[in-house]
This record gives structure tokens, sequence and C-alpha cells, in this order.
């Protein structure tokens, strides 16, 4: 769904591309043309090189450019807007285009009780193999010696260790890890990211009945809202999301909470006027500096290998998942491969001290 030109405009599929009455017949097949291909294409490595706004005017023109993608692009990214990676983007498009039944009905799906589900079953299943889980222990430094990890400092205690995985995001590891050669301290530093502010409403009233919404209208700083409660039940309450992307540099980053709120809300008063003060039950405002990497062309050759030259030590965070965007699911796969390559790296070295016992045999 789309907020263009004051108005909710249904989107995403064909039927609605030539229904949108703010383009004429040649833009549409233009537009459909190339939301076609995002979707079937299943390479990337051709885009990598190029910007994701020089590709969309090549496929698509300067006035659908301006229409529906600078407004998400330039309050999402503010100065690095025209530098992000036209891989990034297409990932997103056909990751879209292909949560579809059909090619007029969406399909998406959740983890009944939300990401705690999975936070829990990880907790447990931690604690079934003999494993501790400990919170609210930030950790200071990675400790090394002789080039081999050996442990974890926190403020309070030293955690002794084979193997590490660490995924701060990639600003914070060079402190974390002052022993990594200074060529690996630079390709970190060469990541940039942006940051995120959080505001979310619960509401005795529902916004809208879709549970995404892109917005595009002259006024409005906020690329868009995602209303939860139309994916699943939330209690009877309406959740709405509403993320503010900027770099941390930003004004409006520093601004209190109650003033950015009002302005999230007046935007969800204008997507719909019966949405009052008087149906605002709760609010919430978080602040993350790293929320997300900024992708640029050629992206995929400035993240550093996973596997650092400290033995035992591997490092990755959300950018490590281009040309992928973040996500639950590249949390779980990502995870899973470091802590395979930890086990398989215990069975190597364990393999003569089993062949001692099956001599002994």
């Amino acid at each position: 769904m789309g907020y263009f030109d004051g108005k909710l405009h249904a989107w995403g599929d064909p039927i609605s591309l030539f229904k949108y009455p703010g383009l004429n017949l040649f833009q549409k097949i233009r537009y459909g043309l190339f939301a076609f291909v995002c979707v079937r294409r299943n390479s990337w490595p051709v885009l990598e090189q190029e910007s994701a706004k020089d590709w969309i005017l090549r496929w698509c023109g300067q006035s659908i450019y301006d229409r529906f993608w600078k407004p998400l692009f330039d309050f999402k990214f503010y100065e690095y807007a025209d530098d992000i990676s036209a891989a990034w983007i297409w990932t997103r498009i056909r990751r879209i285009g292909r949560s579809r039944k059909s090619m007029l009905e969406e399909q998406l799906g959740y983890i009944d009780g939300g990401t705690l589900t999975l936070v829990n079953a990880l907790i447990e299943g931690i604690k079934a193999h003999g494993g501790r889980v400990h919170l609210r222990t930030p950790a200071q430094r990675v400790l090394t010696a002789d080039g081999r990890v050996t442990g974890v400092q926190t403020a309070e205690q030293r955690f002794d260790a084979d193997a590490v995985i660490c995924t701060t995001p990639t600003p914070l590891v060079n402190a974390m890890v002052p022993d990594l050669p200074e060529e690996w301290k630079q390709r970190y530093d060469a990541i940039h990211n942006i940051g995120v502010i959080c505001l979310i409403f619960k509401l005795a009233r529902k916004v809208s009945p879709h549970f995404w919404i892109n917005i595009s209208v002259p006024g409005i700083e906020i690329p868009g809202i995602v209303e939860f409660s139309n994916l699943r039940d939330m209690g009877g309450d309406t959740i709405v999301y509403v993320p503010y992307y900027m770099p941390v540099t930003h004004e409006k980053f520093s601004w209190p909470d109650e003033r950015l709120l009002a302005e999230a809300f007046a935007c969800l008063q204008q997507i719909n006027p019966m949405v009052g003060d008087v149906d605002v039950k709760d609010t919430k405002v978080a602040r993350l500096r790293y929320g997300q990497p900024i992708c640029e062309p050629g992206f995929a050759a400035k993240i550093p290998p996973v596997k650092t030259p400290i033995e035992g030590l591997q490092i990755a965070d959300t950018c490590y998942y281009y040309p992928e965007d973040r996500g639950i699911a590249e949390s779980v796969r990502l995870g899973t491969a470091m802590a395979r390559a930890v086990g398989e790296r215990a069975i190597v070295e364990d393999k003569p001290l089993l062949e001692r016992m099956t001599d002994r045999a």
C-alpha cells in the first residue's frame, strides 16, 4: 500500500499499478516491466557496481523515480540517498514480489508471540546443552594471545573461551578487538551506518487495514509506517510502528520524545483523520545509533570475511546479510553458519584425541 498524492492507493500488484491515476500508460508499462524483471531475476552481481538511483532511472525514468523512490531514499538515507547499491534495493523488491500466493494475493508469516518466542527457545536450547546466558553483562574486550582468541572481558569478569562470535555493530569492533591487524580495522571503519528512532503507538482505533504503507508525500519526513496488528492479533489493540531513519548528527535525532511523537502522530492523522488523541493508549520511543548499514555500490568487496586473522574469532553484524536486508531469517541463517564453523573447528582440533582414544579401545 502507498500513500501518494495525499491519498491511500493500492500498490504492489499489476491491477493496482494500472488503476493508479498518477501515471500514464507508458509509465505504467515501464514500471510494471521493471518490477517483473526484479522478481524474476535470481542473480545480483551485475547490479553490484550500480547505484539504485541510476538503475531505477534507467528502467523507469525521472518522473517515476521522483514520485515514488526519491522521497523514500531521502528520508531513510539523507546524504547517502544517491549512492545506495542497486543490488540491495533489488533484493527488497524481489522478496516482496515473491511473498505472494498468487499475482494478486500477498502472503506474509510471523512467529506466534513474536521474536521473543525465538529468543526464549534459543536460551532454553543453550541451557539444555550446558551453556549459560549472561544478561546485562556487556562485553568490553575480546582477549587474545599469540594470534588466538582466549576470552572476553566484561566490567566485572573474564570469560575464558576457545572461540568467540562477535555480532556487535561494525563501528564498535575496533574498540572491542584492539588486537586486530590495522588493515582489518580500516575495513571495519569504512562501513558506515545510519541511526534510527523507533516510535511505537498503541491505539484504540485502526489507522488503516494495511500492514505496510510507503509514504511519498511532500512535508512528511517518514518513509512509511507498519501496522503490526494488521498482520497478527495484538490483544485487540492497534500497534503502529513509525521508523525515523537519519544520521545521528541530524538535529531531529536529539529531539525530545514528545516532539517526535507529536510529528509522527500528525502523520497518522493525515492518513486517517478519524484517529484522535483520545485513541492513544500508550507510546514508546527507542533510539539506535547503528540501525542500518549504508550499502553503497561495490559494498560486497568492502565487507571483511566473517573469519578473522585471530584464530577462533568470528565477526559479523547485519551488513553481512548483503545484498539481503536485515531480518530474523537472515540472522538465523548467518548465526547457524557461524555456530557450525565453531563446531567444525572443534572436531578438527579434537581429531588426534579421538584417534588416540580409538587406538586404546
